[in-house]
């Protein structure tokens, strides 16, 4: 069986690793098509992937978009692929779109929503440009997996596809997240922060969408460390902020960062303040590290934290955010730890795997 990885970018395969082996191991030829040049390679050569660059863009509108419409459809035509798994919402549109034909010829083609860009809350806007395009492609869809219950409820009452189904994420491998000791002392030693102080952590891409602005007007007047993982259009604003709170020395943007897991094993407190997700990975591993998280109150965050875990807070107030930090900071939170460490086992990658093979599996016996 031969099937085909199609997102938008890159970096987005770095989270299926373990999907690639699994199918892999399971016998099937898989392929990966995205907007990647030579940024995959490390990938073809540990897993022996075949991969195609498709010029796709993150822009809707743009002209590249054409270009990749006649990529895919010309590769999809031309390798006969039993299943074509979507993913992103601009790669997944144009390629159902560029695969008509084949699923006529029998390709069966799944597509994974990680987060709707309309959702209860989002701008008008986001309704009258991307519900429709999904509400369409949704007729060229075999199988629909949708990875939060909002959008699966949603889904089920407003569209109409071959099947859908709730999926909890990509999975996480809980065994690559659990506390060493040592690491704190280390890892605050080399970020500059006192081993007595309160850390507070976020991980996430420096853009509005992940509004840590929020988090930095909220910690003001709180003694407390607030350190960022993650890089980002927003750098600049947000050390311009942190200035203007007279907080930059307790204020730590640390870039990309390849130690996440020491990273939460050095914080007290993880909080993630975003306005729009899907099912936040990063939001998982700090609930594997037996994390207390404050995190706002929007679909997939509270797929994972309850009252029982953390706080939730409204994200467009930092007012909200503080409360729910303060609260935290000064209570004990060892039983919330031991919820979120019970938990997430249900998000645990090999629980989402047994599912996706029951789901590669039922579009095998559809062609």
């Amino acid at each position: 069986m031969k099937i085909l990885y199609v997102t938008t970018i890159a970096s987005t395969m770095s989270f299926f690793s373990e999907h690639f082996k699994m199918l892999l191991k399971n016998g099937y030829d898989v392929e990966l098509a995205c907007n990647c040049g030579d940024k995959l390679k490390e990938m073809e050569v540990k897993f022996g992937l075949k991969i195609h660059n498709i010029p796709f863009s993150r822009a809707p509108l743009s002209s590249q978009n054409l270009e990749a419409y006649r990529e895919i459809r010309k590769l999809v035509s031309n390798r006969k692929y039993d299943i074509i798994h979507c993913h992103t919402p601009i790669a997944a549109a144009i390629t159902r779109i560029a695969g008509r034909e084949a699923r006529k010829m029998g390709t069966r083609i799944a597509y994974t929503a990680h987060g709707f860009h309309f959702y209860k809350g989002a701008p008008f806007i986001n309704w009258i440009i991307y519900y429709p395009i999904e509400w369409l492609c949704a007729h060229l869809t075999d199988v629909l997996i949708t990875i939060n219950k909002e959008d699966y409820a949603l889904a089920r009452k407003k569209f109409k596809c071959g099947k859908i189904v709730y999926v909890p994420g990509v999975g996480i491998d809980l065994a690559k997240f659990k506390a060493e000791s040592n690491v704190r002392d280390k890892k605050r030693l080399e970020l500059g922060i006192p081993q007595s102080a309160k850390l507070i952590l976020s991980v996430g891409e420096l853009n509005n969408n992940k509004n840590h602005e929020t988090v930095i007007k909220a910690i003001e007047g709180l003694d407390v460390y607030y350190a960022i993982a993650g890089d980002g259009e927003c750098f600049e604003q947000l050390n311009n902020t942190a200035k203007e709170k007279g907080i930059s020395s307790r204020i730590k943007l640390l870039g990309f960062r390849n130690d996440v897991k020491e990273l939460l094993c050095a914080a007290d407190l993880f909080v993630f303040p975003s306005f729009r997700e899907g099912l936040p990975v990063s939001l998982m591993e700090a609930m594997a590290m037996g994390l207390p998280c404050a995190v706002s109150k929007i679909r997939g965050n509270v797929d994972l934290i309850d009252e029982a875990g953390g706080e939730l807070f409204d994200p467009s107030s930092y007012l909200s955010c503080r409360e729910s930090i303060e609260k935290l900071i000064n209570r004990d939170t060892f039983e919330m730890c031991q919820h979120n460490l019970i938990k997430i086992r249900t998000f645990e990658v090999n629980n989402v795997l047994e599912q996706m093979k029951k789901i590669y599996k039922a579009l095998e016996y559809q062609q």
